[in-house]
C-alpha cells in the first residue's frame, strides 16, 4: 500500500491546484439608471462574466437605450441575452435600439410579461409615443418567453423568482453565486412607489410576501428597478418599499378622499421625489380614476 501513497498524494494536491482555476469568474453588475434625464428613472443591470454577459431590462427611451448601447460595447463582452422582468413600457420600449445594435442576442420574459406586453404595447405605444416624439420606438420588439425561471451565463444562474406565486407578472430576479437581486417593479428606493397597477387589499399582501421572500434570502446587494439619487443598493430599498405600503394603506383606509391620502403620504414622506405618481396612485386607489 505504500507504494500507491505518493501517487494518491499527487493526484490530490492536482486536484486542489486545479480547482480555483476551474472556478467561475464572479459575475459582475453594472447598473444604469438615467434617474431625472430620463421620464422614467428606471434601472438597467448590465450582468458579465469573464466573456459574456446578460441585460436585464432594456429602458425606455431611445437615447436611454443608447446609453445603454455604449455601456455594453465598452465592456467588450458577447450579449447574449437581454431579459425584461416586466411588461410595463419602461422596461422594454428600448428593445428597438437594443436588437438593432445586438441582432444575435436573445430577447426573453416570463410567460406572464410576454402576455402583458402583447395585451398592451400598441394602446402604450399610442399614448406614449406622441410625448416621446425622436426617443419613440421605431418599432416594437416582442420577447421570446422564457423557458422554465432561469437563464445561464458561463455556467451561473440567474433565477427569476415568483413565476409560480400570485403575482407571476411582479417577479424578480436571484443570482445567487454573488448574492444578489435584481429587484424589477416589486422594489423602489428615494421615490414614490408606484401604486396605481396594484388595486387590491390582496395585491398588496401579495407584493408584501415578495419582499418578505427578498429579505429571506439575506442577499449582498439589491438593485430597486426605479430609485432616484444614489441607492444603497441593500436591503434598505426592500424595507422603504414595504413600509411605503403599508403606510399607503393605512392612510388610505383614514382618507376622506385623494387629496387627503396624498398630503397625509407627504407628511408621511417629505421631499419624497416622484409627486406625481402618489397624486395619480392616490385617485385611483379612492375611487377617484380608472387605472
Amino acid at each position: 500500500m505504500s507504494l500507491f501513497t505518493p501517487l494518491r498524494g499527487l493526484l490530490l494536491a492536482c486536484v486542489t491546484l486545479a480547482g480555483p482555476a476551474l472556478a467561475a469568474e464572479p459575475l459582475k453588475l453594472e447598473v444604469y439608471n438615467p434617474g431625472h434625464e430620463a421620464i422614467f428613472p428606471v434601472s438597467s443591470v448590465i450582468v458579465s462574466g469573464e466573456h459574456d454577459a446578460v441585460l436585464v431590462d432594456a429602458q425606455f427611451g431611445k437615447a436611454q437605450a443608447q446609453q445603454l448601447v455604449q455601456r455594453l460595447r465598452a465592456g467588450g463582452k458577447h450579449l447574449t441575452t437581454i431579459y425584461i422582468s416586466h411588461g410595463d413600457p419602461d422596461y422594454y420600449f428600448g428593445l428597438d435600439t437594443l436588437t438593432n445594435a445586438f441582432p444575435d442576442a436573445k430577447v426573453l420574459a416570463s410567460a406572464a410579461t410576454v402576455a402583458h406586453i402583447r395585451q398592451t404595447m400598441d394602446a402604450k405605444l399610442a399614448y406614449w409615443g406622441p410625448q416621446m416624439g425622436a426617443d419613440k420606438p421605431a418599432r416594437l420588439v416582442l420577447p421570446q418567453v422564457l423557458e422554465g425561471n432561469r437563464l445561464t451565463l458561463e455556467g451561473q444562474a440567474l433565477e427569476v423568482v415568483g413565476l409560480d406565486g400570485p403575482q407571476p407578472d411582479r417577479s424578480f430576479v436571484w443570482i445567487p453565486s454573488i448574492k444578489a437581486v435584481v429587484g424589477g417593479v416589486v422594489v423602489s428606493e428615494h421615490i414614490h412607489v408606484w401604486m396605481a397597477d396594484t388595486q387590491t387589499a390582496q395585491s398588496h399582501a401579495d407584493w408584501l410576501g415578495t419582499l418578505a421572500h427578498i429579505e429571506a434570502l439575506a442577499p449582498r446587494t439589491v438593485i430597486p428597478g426605479h430609485y432616484l439619487g444614489d441607492s444603497s443598493r441593500s436591503l434598505e430599498a426592500v424595507r422603504f418599499t414595504a413600509n411605503y405600503i403599508r403606510d399607503f394603506d393605512a392612510q388610505a383606509a383614514k382618507a376622506k378622499d385623494a387629496g387627503a391620502l396624498i398630503e397625509a403620504m407627504k407628511q408621511r414622506y417629505p421631499g419624497l421625489a416622484d409627486e406625481s405618481s402618489l397624486e395619480l396612485g392616490a385617485k385611483v386607489a379612492k375611487g377617484e380614476m380608472k387605472w
